[in-house]
């Protein structure tokens, strides 16, 4: 019996909730979808490098102010101004992880958050170009007229469109991320992670693939920004500010480091569990921090590995 393909039905699943959802809920998954992406990125370096970054906010930023300034003041069409927004910030991933890699632990996760910081003070004061406080308003939309024409998606609103795109666009870059990881070369990051004194030893480059690693998740991580600086319908300074650092880390360790799809669950159960909380509650941090310390408590290996774990005992019988 062969496994069920996950990956694809979800993917489905998401490309139909316009059709079956409300607007509340197609806004909810485009949120989920963005940030799932933003913390899969962030997981090549925490769960498969070894390397914890506070300061993966920085490219997240980079990227949305990209889009939104190309987009709005220079009327770049959003084929040209989306992969841009991963191209600047993975340029300054390598500019800022020049310098990075160089450290080790905690010296290298407060180097990330100092280099954020000027990210983010940069954005906040550049008023000419960035807006400043204010931040970048009324990001539009990207042009989709084309969809008008298919015959399955015609009647939605022009939100609902850019959802559909953004479905598709964060599913490829995620199969992207899960090639590398899959490859020799996400070998070597795991085994650099287990002991990189070891995987120096034997030849290999530590600090050159520790380099590639955080220049690839800057530039996802810039992706993302992007179609959040859209989805968002404006950019603005806390983008970039080490609070989505520290939000997108908690998604990774409660979806789980050590899986793929582990920092996706996280995303999905951080937003949910926000949106529930803040419903009943104007405590809802007190009550989300508890929830939290019980989850990572009840399951070291996050939502993703305990689901990994339930997955492989449902199967043994079947294949037995």
């Amino acid at each position: 019996m062969r496994r069920v393909p996950w990956a694809p039905l979800v993917v489905v699943a998401a490309l139909l909730v316009p059709a079956v959802g409300s607007r509340f809920y197609t806004f909810l998954a485009n949120d989920v979808i963005i940030w799932a992406l933003f913390a899969t990125s962030l997981n090549l370096l925490v769960g498969y490098t070894g390397l914890v970054s506070f300061g993966h906010a920085a490219y997240f930023g980079i990227g949305a102010y990209t889009t939104g300034i190309l987009m709005k003041k220079l009327g770049v069409p959003f084929l040209l101004a989306f992969p841009a927004a991963g191209v600047l910030a993975g340029a300054f991933a390598l500019l800022f992880g020049l310098f990075c890699v160089r450290l080790t632990r905690i010296y290298f996760a407060m180097l990330t958050l100092a280099f954020a910081q000027i990210v983010w003070a940069i954005c906040f004061k550049w008023n000419e170009v960035t807006g400043g406080e204010q931040g970048m308003p009324e990001v539009p939309y990207p042009d989709l007229a084309w969809m008008g024409a298919l015959p399955l998606v015609r009647d939605l609103r022009t939100s609902d469109h850019f959802y559909l795109v953004t479905v598709v666009l964060v599913a490829l870059c995620l199969w992207i991320l899960h090639r590398v990881v899959r490859s020799p070369f996400g070998r070597m990051l795991t085994t650099i992670r287990e002991n990189a004194e070891r995987a120096e030893f034997i030849g290999v480059h530590v600090r050159r693939y520790e380099l590639a690693a955080f220049v690839l998740a800057g530039a996802f991580a810039g992706l993302a920004g992007g179609l959040f600086g859209i989805f968002n319908r404006g950019v603005f300074p806390d983008f970039a500010y080490w609070t989505k650092s520290s939000e997108v880390l908690i998604m990774t360790l409660l979806g789980g480091m050590g899986t793929f799809y582990g920092p996706s669950v996280g995303a999905l159960a951080l937003i949910l569990l926000n949106q529930q909380i803040v419903s009943y509650t104007e405590y809802w941090p007190f009550v989300l921090g508890t929830i939290l310390v019980v989850l990572l408590f009840g399951f070291p290996g996050g939502l993703g590995g305990a689901l990994e774990l339930l997955g492989r005992r449902l199967w043994r019988p079947r294949r037995a």
